[in-house]
């Protein structure tokens, strides 16, 4: 009786430990497998059966802007390049993502960027134009400026292009976009970029105090002069595309400089981003924006895969500060999801607004951030479960499909629920669940 005792009691042991690591990991495969089958689905419902071919624009060219919430299409004012790029982006993304699809979203990809060369781009002056008329044409009541972060996503979405399709108009893009910001950008004495500058590419480095505050801000609503946190965050992810697309030495340097500086400069203990600094990197005081941290977390570990570093020490520490400073300051434990600003510490976030792209990148962060670390913590695992259990009930339109844009604490809507805007576009949501679909997939296998 002894021997059989002594046996049970092993197993028990044995048992107990099996327990302890299973709670370690904080989520089953089957659920990872069941959040990542309605990925897939919401993911290709809205890349093919609303966006594409939905929002190219057979008449001007390029990409519809505004679709209200029955994703009716509606009257466009303009033509932004953000929106452009970033729809091209996403087609070139899902065409190297969904094998099947391959083919026909490489040719969205190749009509996105060849409308970025053919219409956005100043072939009077070169580089980009910020924003044109609806026609396509330069309308000055638009202003002028350019600005890095649009160069920048014209950047991201032409590498890609020719990532996936080797297509010569976007190399050629690609290659002319890095090229002006090499030229006309880059701040060889401070590191990092300028970012408004006039047509002509003239950094523009400082402001009248006595104008108009609209006279003294840039396209981003930023005091000319400074740099930004956002703008630089996505340049680090424009460059390390570029780099994975067109290696060279000349690229791989900038690249480690811009995460050296987002994860030393902009990032700082204890887990939050700086957003606005002066030309030499001193901050200026702000409010901390938790969707801006987990997001940095990604694009930090991204280009650090990209620059043959993917188990930087330094850069996975700052990445997991910056989600874990988010989820102790920015987190709804009790509805699910990401607030959207705050202090960086001693109090709740003060603007518990749920912003569509935030609670994409949050769940991208928190699996990631799971998977690399889920032997020792289920705090990611846990969250991943429940901000996608608050996506699914409250960000996304059940009866249209898509994304609403911005809902209350507890998942009411705010506003009309309207599809696109020249903001809101499928690239925060998109690569969001392609990140989130390859990594169960690796996960479970």
């Amino acid at each position: 009786m002894r021997r059989i005792w002594g046996s049970f009691r092993g197993w028990g042991v044995l048992a107990a430990v099996l327990v302890l690591a299973r709670g370690a990991e904080g989520v089953t495969d089957e659920e990872l497998k069941g959040v990542g089958r309605k990925v897939e689905a919401l993911l290709r419902g809205e890349l093919k059966g609303r966006w594409y071919p939905g929002a190219m624009d057979k008449e001007l060219g390029g990409f519809h802007q505004n679709f209200g919430r029955d994703w009716k299409a509606e009257p466009d004012t303009d033509r932004f390049l953000v929106y452009q790029a970033r729809m091209t982006w996403t087609a070139a993304a899902f065409a190297n993502y969904s094998e099947g699809d391959r083919e026909e979203f490489a040719g969205y990809a190749k009509y996105g960027v060849e409308f970025l060369d053919r219409v956005m781009r100043d072939k009077e002056l070169g580089g980009f134009h910020w924003i044109l008329g609806r026609d396509g044409e330069v309308d000055l009541s638009l202003g002028t400026d350019k600005h890095v972060y649009g160069t920048a996503f014209v950047l991201y979405a032409a590498s890609e292009v020719y990532r996936v399709t080797k297509d010569e108009t976007a190399r050629r893009v690609a290659r002319d976009a890095f090229a002006w910001l090499e030229k006309h950008g880059h701040d060889g004495e401070n590191g990092g970029y300028f970012e408004a500058l006039t047509r002509e590419g003239k950094p523009i480095l400082g402001f009248d105090a006595g104008a108009p505050i609209g006279k003294r801000t840039d396209r981003l609503g930023v005091y000319y002069g400074f740099k930004t946190m956002n703008s630089h965050i996505h340049l680090l992810e424009a460059i390390a595309g570029y780099y994975r697309a067109q290696p060279s030495e000349d690229v791989k340097g900038r690249l480690a400089e811009m995460l050296a500086i987002i994860r030393d400069r902009v990032a700082v203990a204890p887990g939050a981003l700086n957003l606005y600094m002066t030309r030499d990197w001193r901050a200026a005081p702000a409010h901390d924006s938790f969707g801006h941290d987990v997001e940095a977390g990604y694009l930090l570990v991204e280009a650090a895969e990209a620059l043959g570093v993917p188990g930087d020490p330094a850069t996975w520490k700052m990445a997991r500060l910056l989600v874990d400073h988010a989820l102790d300051w920015g987190w709804d434990e009790e509805h699910g999801g990401f607030y959207d600003k705050g202090d960086v510490f001693g109090s709740p976030a003060y603007d518990r607004t749920k912003v569509w792209w935030t609670q994409a990148e949050g769940l991208n962060a928190l699996l990631f951030m799971h998977k690399t670390y889920r032997s020792e913590t289920d705090r990611y695992g846990k969250a991943f479960l429940k901000q996608w259990g608050f996506i699914e009930k409250h960000q996304v339109d059940l009866k249209s499909g898509g994304w609403f844009m911005e809902t209350t604490r507890e998942g009411s809507l705010i506003g009309d629920g309207r599809k696109a805007t020249a903001w809101k576009a499928n690239y925060h949501t998109s690569r969001a669940l392609m990140n989130v679909g390859r990594l169960i997939g690796e996960m479970t296998r």
